[in-house]
């Protein structure tokens, strides 16, 4: 529907890129649903792990769709900006930990929507690029904000002045890929991870992300707080008592969150 499917099993949510005959390229249509289907997975206190992944064999997302936008005047296409930031905020404002599964082009958006993520895992064919000041325009997804968290001030402008494109072995190398795997194999390992995540307490682990999230680019003693309010959060929770019952009595823990 619109370009974006929705997949549930067990506490993991599989939130699929379906635009295959367009390489899963980003239209207005797509952003919308994308945004709405975000926001629903947000409220989903069942959900304890997401993964963002694309249909179709040659792309997990190629950006925003050219042929659109083409034809838009440029008050259209202005109008048309907050619907895209709605759908890159909504994948980065994930309570849940996020895995991107990447094959082919994740260009422009689609390097953005992986930068979203908490986690890239990244198959052979995996291509990364932010080519976006070779068609004047500015990466505007959040790349270059996230780049710059994520790999630092000079491979960030590395790739944003010079819209170059990373292979899956330079990607890693550079840090904006976490993990590699053998053609075909991303989303299998992305769900993999993603269950392993599910299994742990969904109250710490968000607690988790959040401080992580927020700590980014602030002092020591700032994200120190920010990690002692996370603990709090956990450590009074019907969670701690259970994972604890459950260490002890040599179990899994059944989480009451």
């Amino acid at each position: 529907m619109d370009g974006v499917t929705l997949r549930a099993e067990g506490h993991v949510v599989e939130i699929v890129l379906d635009r295959a005959e367009a390489l899963n390229a980003l239209s207005t249509a797509m952003a919308r649903r994308l945004a709405m289907v975000c926001a629903e997975v947000a409220a989903d206190d069942s959900v304890r792990a997401v993964v963002l992944s694309a249909a179709g064999e040659k792309a997990f997302c190629v950006g925003a769709d050219l042929k659109e936008r083409n034809a838009m005047t440029d008050a259209e296409l202005l109008a048309q900006r907050p619907v895209f930031r709605a759908a890159f905020g909504g994948v980065l404002n994930l309570p849940q930990p996020v895995i991107a599964a990447v094959h082919g082009f994740a260009l422009g958006g689609g390097c953005e929507f992986a930068l979203s993520a908490d986690l890239i895992v990244a198959d052979e064919t995996a291509v990364f690029g932010l080519p976006e000041v070779g068609v004047g325009l500015v990466p505007g997804g959040g790349g270059t904000q996230l780049a710059l968290r994520r790999l630092g001030p000079g491979r960030a402008a590395d790739l944003v002045f010079t819209g170059r494109r990373l292979g899956v072995d330079e990607a890693v190398e550079y840090g904006l890929a976490d993990q590699k795997v053998p053609a075909g194999k991303a989303r299998e390992e992305a769900l993999a991870l993603a269950g392993v995540i599910a299994g742990n307490s969904p109250v710490a682990v968000r607690a988790a992300k959040r401080a992580l999230r927020l700590g980014a680019g602030v002092s020591l003693e700032a994200g120190l707080d920010l990690e002692e309010n996370a603990w709090r959060t956990a450590a009074i929770s019907a969670d701690r008592r259970e994972g604890i019952a459950a260490f002890t009595e040599k179990r899994k823990p059944n989480w009451p969150s």
